[in-house]
């Protein structure tokens, strides 16, 4: 199994969604995040103060997903399809290995669990 968090846009949510839909992806969770990489925040200048007003993390939404191995390539293309647009801030996707998994209520271990 593998863990995969995906860091996109917020205006891209809902073609996110869509996406993992598409490619039979149902189980995930998703919430707001503040962050930056490369674009460094953004910066404002205020032509009336005469200084600028700096905003160091962007919005962005984390999505954050476990899947079997066999559905991995299929959700990597379904993230990149629906983030890419060649600028910079389109999102990072990590993947971690899965040791375990389990389900509180039922008991169900593994690939199970994650259904």
């Amino acid at each position: 199994m593998k863990e995969i968090i995906a860091i996109v846009r917020p205006n891209q949510t809902q073609a996110t969604k869509k996406e993992l839909a598409a490619a039979g992806i149902h189980s995930y969770t998703t919430v707001r995040a503040l962050g930056r990489s490369r674009q460094g925040g953004l910066r404002y200048r205020r032509q009336w103060l005469r200084r600028s007003a700096d905003i160091r993390f962007l919005p962005k939404r984390l999505f954050w997903i476990v899947v079997e191995n066999q559905q991995y390539p299929a959700l990597l293309e379904a993230l990149i399809r629906a983030n890419r647009t060649g600028r910079i801030g389109d999102g990072k996707i990590i993947v971690l290995p899965v040791a375990e998994g389990y389900t509180i209520r039922t008991g169900e271990r593994d690939k199970e669990s994650i259904r």
